[in-house]
């Protein structure tokens, strides 16, 4: 599953896509300790309304659910596990997003295609160092939800990247490799469906509520 994972970001840092706008949250370093892994911002300013000056405060979407109910110690488990999985694999998604924006953004100044080639060798092997030791600590399952949840942030799979960037040939060997371990580059994410409790938990963890 490593390999997977790694073949995840390598693609998706070399594709050139739109993206949705900038998070309303913060994202900070606490997977580890189990605390928040968004902080909410809070924005104090100004308004002139009728030669006076009123204050006001923005602040992030704050998310009401129904309480969840669990009939079994196992699925309340396994809610705990979504929670714990998502604060550990966010983030990564999002920098894949932030990798994708930055690294588009050189390549549009690039004036060649030799130059180009150049640029994405050093980020792939930027990349490689970067992340390939966070890669080894995933489980098979936060893997799977990465490649979701990259899909959610980019709004493009992980084969799709791949096979953009590296040719059809590439493409179609790491799928195969990730079928053999019972995974799929061409998963995509649902948040209506099948992923509609991961939505859930990402949002609030998003919100600073989780």
């Amino acid at each position: 599953m490593r390999n997977i994972n790694f073949a995840l970001i390598i693609g998706f840092t070399m594709l050139t896509m739109p993206l949705s706008a900038q998070e309303t949250a913060t994202a900070v370093d606490s997977t580890e300790t189990g605390g928040p892994v968004f902080v909410p911002m809070v924005k104090v300013g100004k308004v002139l309304e009728g030669g006076d000056s009123i204050q006001y405060m923005e602040m992030s979407n704050i998310y009401v659910y129904p309480t969840l109910t669990f009939n079994t110690p196992k699925q309340k488990k396994q809610y705990n596990r979504l929670v714990r999985n998502v604060k550990k694999v966010l983030p990564i998604a999002k920098e894949v997003r932030r990798i994708i924006i930055e690294t588009t953004e050189v390549l549009e100044m690039m004036p060649d295609k030799k130059a180009k080639m150049a640029h994405m060798k050093r980020v792939e092997e930027d990349i490689k160092k970067t992340y390939t030791p966070r890669m080894k600590k995933l489980t098979y399952s936060q893997g799977k939800l990465l490649i979701k949840l990259v899909n959610r942030e980019c709004n493009s799979s992980a084969y799709g990247a791949i096979k953009a960037f590296l040719g059809p040939v590439r493409a179609g060997m790491w799928q195969a490799f990730a079928w053999v371990y019972g995974a799929s580059l061409m998963k995509k994410y649902d948040p209506e469906g099948e992923d509609r409790m991961t939505e859930r938990v990402i949002l609030m963890v998003e919100a600073g509520q989780l």
